[in-house]
C-alpha cells in the first residue's frame, strides 16, 4: 500500500506536492500544510484526533510508476 500524496492541505487548500517537506499527515492519511497543522490545528488531526506528523517525500524517479493523487480535498 502506498501513500495517496494528496495534492492539497485539507484545511487552507495550499498546495502540497510530493516532494514538499510541509505537509503533515496523520494515520488515516488526513493531509494538511505545517502552517495549519502546527498553528491553527495544534499538531493534531481535526478528524480523527490522531497526531499530525511530517509526511515523507516520494523521490521523483518513483512518481512515473507510483504518482501521487490529483484529488483534491482543500475547501473549494
Amino acid at each position: 500500500m502506498i501513500l495517496d500524496m494528496c495534492p492539497d492541505c485539507q484545511l487552507c487548500g495550499r498546495d502540497l506536492p510530493p516532494d514538499s517537506p510541509d505537509a503533515r499527515i496523520c494515520s488515516f492519511e488526513c493531509t494538511f500544510c505545517a502552517d495549519c497543522a502546527d498553528n491553527r490545528l495544534g499538531g493534531i488531526c481535526p478528524n480523527c484526533g490522531g497526531k499530525l506528523e511530517p509526511r515523507p517525500t516520494r523521490e521523483a524517479r518513483w512518481l512515473e510508476k507510483y504518482p501521487a493523487s490529483d484529488v483534491r480535498k482543500g475547501p473549494s
